[in-house]
């Protein structure tokens, strides 16, 4: 059985709960991604935000991004997974959900973050084409 652990992207960085959406948009630039898991000062996951949050839910509202912490956008939960979980499991999360890409738990700790990507290399054409028809027909809930 291959985990999530096996598939995932190690050393997931948090914007911190308190972090504007400006922080989360430069650290989403710095790092390459569309999505960052919100983590409090006792490094428990709070949730996520993404690119597509801070545009919409941030920007469009008439939010000012130099002001607005990055949990206020946000739904203030994320679909998780944990590390031991088999990729099916992540894979039937993405679909129920329609989220392109999961923390990864260990207990309460983040340790990674699986995307859609990563789950599709790692299941057969068919399940991946059911990931890639699921994900395409969601709203887009990009990584909350």
């Amino acid at each position: 059985m291959t985990t999530a652990r096996e598939i995932m992207t190690e050393g997931a960085e948090c914007a911190g709960a308190d972090d504007t959406l400006l922080d989360a948009a430069r650290k989403m630039r710095d790092l390459g991604v569309g999505a960052l898991p919100i983590c409090g000062v006792d490094e428990r996951l709070e949730g996520m935000v993404t690119d597509r949050d801070i545009v919409v839910a941030g920007i469009a509202e008439g939010r000012d991004p130099a002001t607005t912490r990055v949990s206020e956008p946000a739904d203030g939960r994320a679909v998780t997974i944990g590390a031991d979980d088999a990729i099916e499991e992540a894979l039937r999360t993405m679909i129920e959900h329609g989220v392109r890409r999961l923390p990864v738990i260990d207990g309460d700790r983040l340790v990674g973050m699986v995307a859609q990507a990563d789950v599709a290399r790692a299941t057969s054409p068919q399940q991946a084409g059911e990931l890639l028809a699921a994900l395409s027909a969601a709203p887009d809930n990009s990584g909350s």
